[in-house]
């Protein structure tokens, strides 16, 4: 016949219950990792300007060098206030691409708005594909390691006026960001009304609009090409089936009708760094 075990329960005496009450008691909280310094650090401006028509980037070079239309209206200035202390690369790197001379956010294009949450910008070539000189440019910028370190994410993206490093948009794997001659400069703002979620732990927050919401807002008023619905449920049957063409007309959706674009771009001097009043 086979034995049976029984379990017996640990009887917990008076005394060992009070001294795991206390134990519980006055242990203290784990530590909270500290927040991020928002410090402001540097100023730069971007000033913006709209073509009346669409204009098609050259794929094979910066804009910098060249105007993009001769009939353009100015939109305004945005100055923006950023972390050097939180991201110092990121800053480092986009405040070189508003003062330098051969590669430059000047005479770059708006690429993408999606109305009621950011646009994108200060891309270099067209989509991902740089030409040789444009890719020898971009790597004389250091490299940047904001975008392999875990704290750079950890600012939301909980108002109007955020600046970020758009990473998810194309560049949302280690592996690519691992690359020693990996280098991204396109950025993105929030444009309100609402806090965009969906944008947090993909991209880095490393400043905030000081001046110039109200051209930010109208930028994200530009009308967009916006695909029909039997567009869009055709191209997800092709990106289904495994086909890259799905891809690439989905670069097209979101697109300015009108081009706007940076007119100019440079670095303003910030005396004495003050801390932002509030967290974005």
């Amino acid at each position: 016949m086979a034995s049976s075990s029984i379990l017996i329960p640990p009887i917990l005496s008076r005394r060992n219950l009070l001294l795991s009450t206390t134990i519980a008691t006055v242990s203290p909280p784990p530590p909270k990792s500290p927040s991020p310094d928002i410090t402001i650090t540097d100023r730069v401006f971007l000033d913006f300007s709209l073509c009346p028509t669409y204009f098609r980037s050259d794929p094979s070079a910066t804009l910098s060098s060249t105007t993009p239309c001769s009939d353009s209206t100015p939109l305004g200035r945005v100055v923006l206030g950023l972390y050097g202390r939180h991201v110092p690369f990121t800053v480092s790197t986009f405040k070189r691409m508003c003062t330098s001379s051969s590669t430059s956010y000047k005479n770059t294009p708006v690429h993408k708005i999606f109305p009621g949450q950011y646009f994108l910008a200060g891309r270099q070539g067209e989509g991902r594909r740089y030409s040789a000189e444009v890719g020898s440019l971009l790597r004389d910028l250091p490299r940047n390691t904001d975008v392999v370190n875990s704290k750079a994410f950890s600012l939301p993206h909980a108002r109007a006026g955020v600046v970020s490093l758009c990473l998810s948009e194309n560049d949302d794997d280690d592996e690519t960001r691992l690359d020693p001659d990996y280098r991204n400069v396109e950025f993105l703002i929030t444009t309100g009304p609402g806090p965009c979620p969906q944008l947090d732990g993909g991209n880095i927050v490393f400043g905030t609009v000081l001046q110039g919401l109200d051209v930010v807002t109208s930028i994200s008023s530009i009308p967009t090409y916006k695909p029909s619905e039997n567009i869009r449920q055709f191209n997800d049957f092709a990106e289904f089936l495994g086909d890259e063409r799905a891809q690439n007309a989905r670069s097209l959706w979101n697109r300015p009708l009108k081009a706007v674009y940076i007119s100019g771009c440079g670095e303003l001097k910030v005396t004495n760094p003050s801390l932002s009043p509030t967290l974005p």
